[in-house]
């Protein structure tokens, strides 16, 4: 009897282990993602501006993902921690300004921030409240000026076509890491430029290189569409 209690007991712990485990979920680096405005609306699916308007031309953030070495992703790592926007209510102008959301209906933001918050976010807990992961997001845009370093390569968003390769070899200049590039493709089945990846260490603060780039499906020569 005493035992079978104990094993129990073992069982229990083991349980709240790894649901500990879980919720403070270790990752190796982060994706830090942003995605051009102009790609992600000259689409079949086009787009909705915010209520607070057209967002500006420049990219806009998209994601800070944590990640696996091994190419993997953390996901909805604690169902408990919720997203609360009064955790973020002094950066919310920053936030509409840096972190449009162009999804269909017009929204003020808030339900795209918390979708990356909870799929995302949850995952970096271990280093990163909710404030901090946001603020951390911002702090790296500011840090990394995509749309200067491509405009300073001769690169800009005027429906023009250019080498996949300028385009990393530029943000590599520019930003001292080679990107991960995604394309999508306009409503005429042009390939476009569409997100930048840049890869960040656990902290959140830092840009190194990527342990692994993900697999954009782009041509050898891409739109950087207007916007």
């Amino acid at each position: 009897m005493r035992f079978s209690t104990s094993l129990i007991l073992i069982k229990l712990f083991v349980i709240q282990y790894l649901s500990v485990l879980c919720v403070s979920q270790d990752f190796d680096f982060f994706y830090f993602v942003q995605q051009w405005p102009g790609a992600y609306c000259d689409t079949k699916q086009t787009c909705c501006y915010p209520k607070s308007g057209k967002p500006s031309a420049d990219f806009g953030i998209h994601g800070l993902w944590p990640n696996y070495k091994d190419g993997s992703y953390p996901s909805n790592c604690d169902p408990d921690s919720v997203f609360d926007k009064s955790e973020i209510s002094e950066l919310t102008s920053n936030l509409e300004k840096n972190w449009p959301s162009l999804t269909c209906p017009s929204s003020n933001g808030f339900r795209f921030w918390s979708h990356e918050w909870e799929k995302h976010g949850t995952c970096s807990e271990s280093e990163l409240d909710q404030k901090d992961y946001f603020e951390a997001a911002l702090k790296l845009k500011q840090k990394v000026n995509l749309l200067q370093i491509l405009k300073t390569a001769g690169i800009v968003p005027d429906d023009g076509m250019y080498s996949l390769e300028s385009i990393k070899e530029a943000i590599k200049e520019g930003a001292g890491y080679t990107p991960g590039i995604e394309c999508n493709k306009d409503s005429a089945g042009n390939s476009q430029l569409y997100q930048v990846y840049l890869c960040v260490d656990t902290s959140g603060q830092d840009i190194i290189e990527c342990p692994v780039l993900p697999k954009g499906r782009c041509a050898s020569d891409v739109q950087f569409a207007k916007f």
